[in-house]
């Protein structure tokens, strides 16, 4: 008999009841638990967890009894709210009326509005609790009444309430479930309902009802357009394909006959240059202040790019609202990869117009803004023109340029032989410094509006943004000043400040005001043949620093690391500490990349086929195409990075046996940083020199390998007196091909 109560317990056990699967993942999400914790408990992969939630696939005993235990008590703690929305019938064959939607400037450089007041600068954006906290998703979708966007559902403990014209945020991460419905997660773990049945009805539906976007960063600015950012599953819904043909992704679109983009043009929407791709824009043009511009992001499109954003892409939509949405607030909402989004912050900053005065008329107009880079692109100095730049189509082909005829700042990648004190020590240390671009831009005087106007013969004057022919083959760095006194180094062991080889100079050669500053700060004297100077002049990154500087410690705040922590504990909290958030850890990376990638769009190469040297390519149309900004930054990175070391030698006799970047390699005989930095009692380290902490300028520990590991690497990559490059493999010891100098 207990026979066939088994075979009747197993025969209810496989019939056990479970919710829908949009409600599992909603049980799951409103516990905080994710789908590798649940796998674990249920002994199956994290796949499998995946699929019963997006209703692929369905649970088979001995799992299913298991599964909806958890389900059932999950849902005793979290009941389905009420639910409001409706369906919105599908327009994809009619023409929306223009929408009314909220206010801002032109989605497009072709469009144009008239100028506004400004209004007195909003206050910055503050921090959101829901950084810190899981999203809460939404109910079982049913069939509603009413057109209207769906209700703020239950969000994080905490979390401040939006409001205004953007009460739901900067973006939504839309998802479909199996019955074709769709659902948008947001920030803070808001879920909306979303009607549309087609691209043309979500984007109009955008603009008229879903309240997104994001206020603007500087009074003359724009507000930013709101961003919806598409999984799989919802581009099969609105009919785009998953994942991009080989050809549409070497084209970076879909074709102009795709039915979608004919869906678009027969709405009235329009799409810029770089068509409908992974990253895209569907605007109309701005009938005055009325903004009409919605950007797509498609991640299985490749828009996530890895580098930047780690696994952002494998996410679930509302992990990865959480992400998107804490870089939206804190950064900006994200325009393109991080590279384009950096620069695009540069502008939305320190916009290049402002509204004039009335005339006499009452009416206001659009003029230039001080301390903005205009509206015009501008020519680089010669020397500061790349390669293949309309300013050098006089150059015969295939001439190269030395450096007395190119200005060549860029990060240092320096490697020496370890001395036989070194080879007796144990360790080689890391240090690298934070946000190292950012922190060289904050202060940086640089060129503006203006064009540069060259000079013969000038004085030196260390406040005047340029580019300088001089000769720095003098400075000796055996000998030299710091602060006010002169001091005697071993300058053999140190690389060149003036170059990024770190090899010293042997004549005239271009240089920018920071690099020939600090030779003056040395103690030598210098004599410029001649420059490019630019007269009007201003400090246009600060606001972009502070802004990354404050999205990154904060952001660090949340993982653990905050400021003011001693050396030994600011070690403590960087140990493991992207693991505490996972999640929170892709926006720091991102956050980082932006940085960089922002400073290196001011000098945006030719790509593509058709182009030839001499002839200008798109990026030169935009006025923040400035070359010269770059090299500022760039050399100021540099100086930064040798005056810790010169500061670090002078006190201690310990010198760098590799830079790269932002990374030095010390030898020590401890595996610590604090085993380089020699921090006193009162946790203050050598003025001037690296100091342990979070904000930028400040240095964490890279990596530690052996003496031993480092000579094996030195001896395995050196041929033809090259000299590998141990901060380029000191954080994982992993070394992977030969070291280039790439």
């Amino acid at each position: 008999m207990s026979e066939l109560f088994d075979a009747v317990d197993a025969l209810v056990a496989s019939r056990s009841p479970l919710p829908p699967p949009v409600e599992r993942r909603r049980l799951r999400q409103a516990h905080a638990l994710t789908l590798d914790e649940v796998a674990a408990a249920l002994g199956v992969r994290r796949a499998t967890v995946g699929g019963w939630e997006s209703g692929k696939a369905e649970p088979r005993p001995p799992e299913r009894e298991a599964y909806a235990r958890l389900l059932k008590q999950l849902a005793t703690l979290y009941p389905a709210p009420e639910r409001r929305g409706a369906p919105q019938e599908d327009t994809s064959t009619a023409t929306p009326a223009a929408p009314a939607g909220p206010r801002g400037g032109a989605a497009e450089a072709t469009a144009t509005a008239e100028a506004e007041e400004p209004p007195a600068a909003p206050p910055a954006p503050a921090r959101h609790a829901a950084a810190t906290q899981r999203p809460v998703p939404r109910a079982e979708l049913a069939p509603q009444s009413s057109r209207r966007p769906a209700a703020r559902k239950a969000a994080p403990a905490n979390t401040p309430a939006p409001g205004g014209a953007y009460a739901h945020g900067p973006l939504l991460v839309l998802d479909a479930d199996v019955e074709r419905n769709v659902a948008g997660y947001g920030v803070g773990g808001l879920i909306l309902d979303v009607p549309a049945k087609s691209l043309p009805a979500l984007v109009e539906w955008t603009l008229t009802e879903a309240r997104l976007g994001s206020e603007k960063l500087h009074g003359s600015g724009k507000d930013g357009d709101p961003l919806l950012v598409l999984t799989e599953a919802a581009c099969e819904r609105y009919g785009l394909p998953a994942a991009l043909s080989e050809a549409e992704r070497l084209a970076g679109r879909l074709p102009e006959g795709h039915k979608v983009v004919k869906q678009l043009e027969r709405a009235g929407w329009q799409l810029t240059k770089r068509g409908l791709g992974p990253w895209a824009r569907i605007y109309r043009p701005a009938q005055g202040s009325r903004r009409q511009c919605v950007q797509l992001c498609i991640p299985s499109w490749r828009a996530l790019d890895g580098r930047a954003w780690g696994h952002a892409a494998q996410l679930q939509p509302a992990e990865l609202a959480r992400v998107l949405g804490v870089f939206a607030q804190r950064v900006m909402t994200p325009v393109g990869s991080t590279a384009v989004t950096g620069l695009h912050l540069m502008t939305a900053l320190n916009p290049p117009t402002r509204a004039s005065e009335p005339d006499e008329n009452g009416k206001r107009h659009r003029e230039h803004r001080p301390s903005s880079l205009g509206t015009e692109p501008m020519d680089p100095a010669p020397c500061e023109a790349t390669d293949g730049h309309p300013v050098l189509a006089h150059l015969p082909r295939f001439h190269v340029r030395g450096p007395d005829e190119r200005l060549f700042e860029e990060a240092y990648d320096w490697a020496r032989d370890l001395t036989d004190a070194e080879c007796m020590q144990r360790y080689l240390v890391g240090l690298d410094v934070n946000l190292a671009f950012g922190a060289a831009a904050n202060g940086a005087v640089v060129g503006l509006a203006s064009p540069p106007v060259h000079v013969n013969r000038p004085v030196f004057d260390p406040s005047m943004p340029g580019s300088w022919l001089v000769d720095l083959s003098h400075v000796d760095l055996s000998r030299v000043k710091i602060g006010r006194q002169w001091r005697d180094l071993d300058g053999d062991l140190l690389p060149s400040p003036f170059t990024p080889t770190g090899q010293r100079p042997t004549g005239p050669a271009w240089y920018a005001t920071p690099t020939v500053a600090y030779a003056v700060e040395l103690g030598y004297d210098v004599a410029p043949v001649e420059a490019w100077v630019r007269r009007e002049s201003g400090r246009f990154l600060d606001g972009w620093y502070k802004r990354l500087r404050d999205a990154y410690v904060a952001t660090m705040a949340d993982l653990g690391v905050t400021e003011k922590l001693s050396p030994h504990q600011f070690l403590q909290a960087m140990d493991g500490y992207k693991s505490r958030d996972p999640e929170l850890g892709i926006v720091v990376d991102a956050i980082k990349m932006t940085v960089k990638g922002g400073i290196g769009k001011l000098q945006e190469k030719a790509r593509g086929g058709g182009w030839k040297p001499g002839q200008a390519w798109p990026a030169l149309a935009r006025p923040t195409w400035r070359p010269d900004i770059r090299a500022t930054v760039i050399s100021r990175a540099r100086v930064n990075m040798h005056r810790k070391m010169l500061n670090l030698a002078a006190a201690t006799g310990r010198y760098p046996v590799a830079v790269l970047s932002d990374c030095a390699v010390y030898a020590a005989d401890g595996p610590s940083p604090l085993d380089v930095l020699p921090y006193g009692a009162d946790g203050k380290t050598v003025p001037g020199s690296f100091r342990l902490g979070v904000s930028p300028g400040m240095v964490k520990h890279e990596g530690t390998q052996s003496v031993l590991w480092g000579a094996n690497v030195l001896e395995q990559l050196g041929a033809d007196g090259h000299v590998a490059n141990l901060a380029r493999y000191i954080k994982t010891g992993e070394v992977t091909a030969k070291d280039t100098g790439e």
